[in-house]
């Protein structure tokens, strides 16, 4: 299997929530939390939306077809909010992919019918429980209302994205990607090939890696099932 980097900005991200927040709430300047996220956010959604029509394209499973058609459209209405709440708040958002985003995507380009729906349906484990875990964050550490209030609405859409990847990957037998002693993947991991042990159902507990490789405080898993 194809080992995945970090997926820039929105991997870095999951490590600011071991920070603490702004102490208080400006709202012409938001803190770098809420900016960031913001930043992450949209390249997720964009990322997201370019895989939904992938694999509407290319895929060669139509549960892929159809999910990735589901996801696209979720990410683009999530992404419109995002645009707005970016607007108000003054936030620059960038309208390119982050190198890794763009490194996944030329790769999907290059791959073919199964091997694209495998890479397809693991990237997009990898990419949503790190999108999970940067929401998580900014709903704990956050200071803007109107950031905090879009990661809570966007949790629960990232949590059903998560789990229908889950059982699609069941349903191929694509491996998901393996926990660690520090719970769901950690960012800058490589994803495991075949036979390797399934990361543990949402609602386990996780915790945010710490700098340097270590555990940090703990998170609470993505959502419950």
């Amino acid at each position: 299997m194809l080992g995945f980097k970090r997926l820039g900005l929105l991997a870095a991200l999951v490590l600011v929530g071991i920070a603490p927040a702004a102490a208080a709430h400006a709202a012409a300047q938001p803190s770098q939390q809420d900016t960031q996220y913001l930043q992450a956010i949209h390249q997720v959604n964009q990322f997201e939306i370019s895989k939904g029509e992938l694999a509407g394209q290319k895929a060669q499973d139509q549960g892929v077809k159809n999910l990735g058609q589901q996801i696209g459209t979720d990410h683009t209405q999530l992404d419109e909010t995002v645009q707005q709440v970016a607007n108000q708040l003054g936030v620059e958002l960038s309208s390119e992919l982050t190198a890794d985003q763009q490194d996944l995507t030329d790769q999907m380009n290059n791959a073919s019918g199964q091997e694209f729906d495998q890479l397809w349906v693991t990237s997009n484990l990898t990419a949503h429980v790190q999108a999970i875990q940067a929401t998580q964050t900014e709903i704990s550490q956050g200071s803007d209302p109107s950031v905090i209030e879009l990661a809570q609405t966007a949790l629960p859409t990232l949590q059903t994205h998560y789990d229908e990847l889950v059982e699609l990957a069941n349903q191929m037998g694509v491996p998901v990607p393996q926990s660690t002693g520090t719970g769901t993947p950690s960012p800058g991991m490589t994803t495991p090939g075949p036979g390797t042990t399934e990361s543990p159902a949402p609602g386990s507990t996780t915790e945010a890696p710490a700098p340097g490789g270590g555990t940090g405080t703990e998170t609470p898993a993505p959502g419950t099932s």
